[in-house]
């Protein structure tokens, strides 16, 4: 099968591969530095260095170039956010700290990112769909990380579930404010903030739920 040769010890999967994160890393560079505007076939070749098969090779539109991209930052995420978790300290405060601070370096270590993940985020009505799907998705992780810690072998109920998503819906917003400069504080001091309003809504929340024999 030539269409799976090796050259140079890569294959012809893994080349795609290459050159579709060439594409991408292109559109962030595009997205990140000019607009959507600017965001054309051409241009996407020209930052990637590759001419306009390989990008039809890949996308079929800009709204998948959009959607591939978002998603690729949305994926970088969670993996922070997991690996986060697997590694901080055992006590609520330290879950929600390194989680938080996981997830909020990955968008501001390179600041396009969360740009252009705001910017992507309403592009469309598809998008704004796949938006509120992938906030309930992060929701979904913090409403079962804290079954998880205050109440295992439990579900999430409604209430924790209104509170994940009222928290992550949150952070967005103030992160969106905080990058415009709404908000003037260092960035170790809105992870310091975000963790106090996630430990406060979540142990105020055990404390309902404590039976009242144990208060």
């Amino acid at each position: 099968m030539t269409g799976q040769r090796t050259y140079g010890g890569v294959s012809a999967e893994e080349r795609r591969a290459q050159r579709r994160t060439a594409l991408l890393d292109a559109a962030l560079d595009i997205l990140g530095d000019q607009g959507i505007d600017k965001l054309t076939v051409s241009a996407l070749c020209q930052g990637a260095g590759l001419n306009e098969r390989y990008y039809y090779e890949n996308f079929d539109s800009r709204d998948a170039v959009l959607t591939a991209l978002f998603d690729a930052i949305a994926e970088e995420l969670a993996t922070a956010l997991l690996a986060a978790l697997q590694q901080a300290p055992a006590d609520s405060r330290g879950k929600a700290h390194a989680a938080i601070t996981a997830g909020i370096h990955v968008l501001t270590d390179d600041p396009r990112k969360a740009r252009v993940a705001l910017l992507i985020s309403s592009a469309t009505p598809e998008l704004r769909a796949r938006t509120t799907h992938t906030i309930r998705a992060f929701a979904n992780l913090v409403a079962a990380e804290g079954v998880d810690f205050y109440r295992p072998d439990t579900e999430a109920d409604p209430v924790i579930r209104f509170r994940a998503t009222y928290l992550v819906g949150g952070l967005v917003q103030a992160l969106d404010s905080w990058l415009q400069g709404v908000l003037p504080m260092t960035r170790d001091e809105l992870i310091d903030h975000t963790t106090d309003v996630f430990v406060l809504l979540a142990e105020d929340l055990a404390e309902q739920h404590r039976p009242a024999s144990s208060q």
